[in-house]
């Protein structure tokens, strides 16, 4: 096979790239280990943690700056200005609607439904919710805020924000393609997670958990004390013959009838706790599997938080508190106890408690330091973060600043050790070419092709952090089909120009370029070798630069972060 290579158990052939042979990838190798930092280093570090990856020329910029002043800026985001982002924003059709407008939009879908089902079937499309242009619509917008994402990412000056961002919609994850969540999930990400991103655990927690996409997700609301009935339930009973009035009949009412449609209220309502939202608010959002809490814990929780519930889509699907659903008996959590009240003041009091327990401390700085240092975080980085959480009640902006302040950060066993996610890809590729997103859906589209479907991962945990989640031959080739065709502009989604990144030259200047802007001169000699075969045999400089563009980005020190 002509212009054949092995790279790493991979086998790379022609320009298309096709990578066929090995079974399993093998472990991609960090450079830096052992390696002190220079200032440039230092810069590419922070930038490939606490950004999505450095664009031309923001590495000497930060370098001269001085790295631990850009990163105190990162911290306090909105003295940052942000106004390209902003201009690209307002091109989304998604922001211009609210929670009301959405839900008012799945209202119509289902009733239309609703009516198919219960249609003659006659024409052929009435099975087809392709045919309903409200159903098109809410498609569009689906795909529409997938993308938004990635732009986000992709432009923003913000950049630790938008990792925030990230971080939460994974911790706090909800499932978009379920049902409500349909029309509620980008309400969750523009007004509960976005605005309290940076600010402190405790605000955050709350705001979640009386989100209605949460609640829809994890069924809380429907999560009932037994035997509770709505006070309109009660109300639908038959009504008594009110006899002749002077000029008129009073109205007859069918006592048989109203029997029925009040027992068919009855037998769909709700008739017990649901403890999916207690156990998950335990076990991911904040204590952790091993923070020592019990089945009998779960239970009284989810007993806590019956009666928080969502309003119907028609009346615009807000958080609504059920009085009469709420258990009021006397509750024990962690041995702490609750006594039996009749509002939601105890669910309240449970999410501060849990907000400010060592073990949510712990948990969420572990997770923090594995996001930001290492997939296996030195106790160190989570004593640093807890220490900070303490002192500052939650304030994450204090939090990140012990980690980013912290030896472990820096330290050259940590750097160049993580694996980027598909997102962290496919921002960092576009970026290190200083691409322009549009807002089509088709660069979320490739997040998603690479195993990333934005705000679709079903399971509560959110997509995974680890390198093993996302290391496998077939993975690896569709990035680096997907980073070839980025440098041939051929990537959907995105406009690319590389005469103002890389210049055209002979394969060891083409080299060492791509080198220096987009690794930041870490490039192996293997992957140097690499480039000089692929490309000796090619004299048409445009598409030589293109082709060491794209093997850059595709081959293993570029999959680093």
């Amino acid at each position: 096979m002509k212009n054949r290579v092995v790279w790493r158990g991979l086998v790379v052939a022609g320009v298309a790239l096709p990578i066929a042979g090995a079974q399993h990838a093998a472990p991609l190798q960090s450079t830096m280990q052992g390696t002190a930092l220079t200032p440039q280093d230092s810069a590419f570090h922070a930038l490939n943690r606490l950004a999505y990856g450095p664009r031309p020329g923001d590495v000497p910029r930060v370098a001269a700056e001085g790295v631990m002043r850009w990163i105190d800026r990162q911290l306090s985001p909105d003295e940052i200005d942000n106004e390209r982002l902003a201009e690209r924003e307002r091109q989304f059709q998604i922001l211009r609607y609210d929670r009301g407008d959405l839900a008012a939009m799945y209202t119509e879908v289902q009733r239309e439904r609703r009516e198919r089902k219960l249609a003659a079937a006659a024409d052929t499309m009435a099975d087809k919710s392709e045919a309903n242009p409200i159903a098109q619509r809410g498609r569009r917008l689906a795909g529409e805020f997938a993308d938004l994402a990635v732009v986000r990412a992709a432009l923003a000056e913000r950049q630790l924000y938008e990792v925030m961002v990230d971080f939460w919609t994974n911790h706090f994850n909800v499932y978009f393609a379920k049902g409500a969540d349909r029309f509620l999930t980008p309400d969750y990400i523009e007004h509960t997670i976005r605005p309290r991103a940076m600010g402190k655990f405790e605000d955050l927690l709350i705001a979640t958990a009386k989100s209605p996409a949460m609640l829809f997700y994890l069924d809380n609301w429907e999560s009932v004390a037994p035997g509770s009935v709505p006070p309109a339930a009660l109300r639908v009973r038959a009504r008594p013959f009110l006899g002749p009035r002077p000029g008129r009949f009073g109205p007859m009412r069918d006592p048989a009838r109203q029997d029925s449609m009040r027992r068919r209220a009855l037998e769909r309502m709700p008739t017990g706790i649901n403890e999916n939202y207690a156990r998950e608010l335990l076990e991911l959002h904040t204590l952790g599997v091993d923070g020592g809490y019990t089945q009998k814990d779960v239970i009284d929780v989810a007993r806590i938080f019956t009666g928080w519930s969502i309003e119907r889509p028609q009346e615009g699907g807000d958080f609504e508190f059920h009085g009469w659903a709420h258990d009021r008996g006397e509750k024990q959590v962690l041995g702490v106890r609750f006594e039996g009240r009749r509002d939601m003041d105890e669910g309240i009091r449970l999410l501060k408690l849990l907000a400010n327990h060592p073990a949510t401390m712990h948990h969420v700085s572990r997770k923090l330091c594995q996001r930001f240092v290492n997939d296996d975080p030195p106790d160190g980085c989570v004593d640093d973060a807890v220490a900070a959480w303490k002192r500052s009640s939650g304030d994450m902006r204090e939090v990140l600043r012990a980690i980013f302040h912290g030896p472990d950060f820096w330290a050259a066993q940590n750097v160049r050790v993580k694996v980027k996610t598909p997102l962290e890809f496919v921002v960092s590729a576009a970026r290190a070419v200083a691409a322009e997103p549009d807002t089509s859906p088709r660069l979320a589209q490739v997040v998603a092709r690479l195993g990333e479907p934005l705000y679709l991962h079903v399971a509560p945990d959110g997509y995974p952090e680890r390198e093993a989640a996302w290391v496998n031959s077939g993975a690896l080739l569709d990035r680096m089909n997907a980073a070839v065709a980025l440098a041939a502009g051929k990537l959907p989604g995105v406009t690319v120009v590389l005469d103002s990144i890389v210049s055209a030259g002979d394969a060891d200047q083409l080299i060492g370029v791509v080198n220096e802007k987009i690794l930041g001169g870490t490039m192996s000699e293997n992957t140097k070798q690499v480039l000089r075969r692929q490309l000796a045999g090619i004299s048409d400089p445009m598409q030589a630069r293109a082709l060491a563009v794209g093997l850059t980005i595709g081959g293993p020190e570029f999959q680093r972060q």
